[in-house]
Order: C-alpha cells, then structure tokens, then sequence
C-alpha cells in the first residue's frame, strides 16, 4: 500500500563490545521529519554453466539515506556529525569529524491512515547541507539535509544473519501490540525462535 506522509523520526547512539557487536542507547527525536529518500545498492554474482546462468546472487551491499529535516539540533548534530560544543555553546564542525553510526526509525502513514514503522539498524551521517536564500516578493522555507550510509550491522540476529533493516505495518493482525507500541522505547530486535 502506498505511502502519505512521514513522521517520528528517531535515532539510537550505538556503542560497541570489543567484537564489534552493537548495543543501542536510547532512542531519541532527530527532528521533524520532512523526506526520507532510501536507495540500496546490491551486490551481484552471476554464475554460469552449460552456456548460461547457472546462479545468481543478489545480497544488500549498502545503502544511502537521505533526510530532508525541518532542524537537526545542536545535540543531534553532535551525535550525528561528530561536530562538537565549544565553550560559549558555539556548534563547531572540523574537517577531521566524523559521525560515529546510529540507528534510525521512522515512521510512514500509510492511505488506509495506518503505519508502516522503519527500523535502520547502523546508519553513518556526513555534514548536513545547507540551503539559504534571501528573503523575496515570497517566503520560502530553507531546510537542512542530511546524507547518511547504511550498512549491515555486526550482531547476528537469531537466524545467523546481519540485519540492515526492520519493517512492519501496524494493521498486519499478525503482529503483537507490543511490537507497534514499544517501537520508539528502544531499537527493535529480531526475535527468531530456533528449533532444534
């Protein structure tokens, strides 16, 4: 079902253990959220035998996220960019910073007036860009956007995979209540029974 608007834009500050398996913080609201534009890049094999494609493979390889925003926030931009406060509250941005990787969710309604809910699980954010214009005969809005690269994370989910991505629609009767109402009380999990 298509998409109509988009909200509740989060991120979680990931820390890691000494194998790089990552733990989430708490999530917090990035800013309002105007566009969330999402391209993923594939890595492809194609295998062939007896003078044709024998198999083919296609994996996540990473992906690119791009978000229009009404304000990133000083805190945000420190947790984001790398950029850090100096002593007068002064947000400064030096060439050697760096966003260390977060998670972010977000959330898309849907036509049917119900939500599809986003998790990405490590997301690394470069500088925002900045549009400005004088002010003319009209008023326009000049927003920030801001770019991130979303890869795979390093913990293994309980089906022996990488995760890069979590998704769910709050009308699949299938899903529990928790699931939809717990989604911004902490970065979602993948939950898999293993059997024997």
């Amino acid at each position: 079902m298509a998409t109509i608007g988009l909200d509740k834009l989060y991120y979680a500050k990931i820390t890691e253990d000494s194998s790089g398996n990552e733990t989430y913080g708490t999530p917090l609201q990035l800013a309002k959220a105007m566009k969330a534009d999402l391209s993923v890049e594939l890595a492809e094999a194609t295998l062939y035998a007896d003078d044709g494609p024998a198999e083919i493979v296609k994996e996540f390889k990473s992906g690119t996220l791009s978000l229009g925003i009404d304000d990133i926030g000083v805190t945000a931009a420190e947790d984001l960019t790398g950029a850090k406060l100096d002593d007068n509250h002064v947000v400064i941005s030096g060439s050697e910073d760096g966003g260390m990787p977060v998670a972010v969710g977000f959330r898309a309604k849907k036509a049917n007036g119900k939500y599809r809910y986003f998790w990405l699980y490590r997301v690394v954010f470069g500088i925002p860009a900045t549009n400005l214009a004088t002010k003319g005969d009209s008023i326009t809005f000049s927003t920030p956007t801001i770019e991130g690269t979303v890869v795979r994370r390093n913990k293994l989910d309980g089906n022996g995979k990488h995760p890069w991505k979590s998704e769910v629609n709050e009308d699949d009767a299938s899903v529990p209540a928790s699931v939809i109402t717990g989604w911004y009380t902490q970065v979602y999990e993948p939950v898999f029974t293993v059997t024997p």
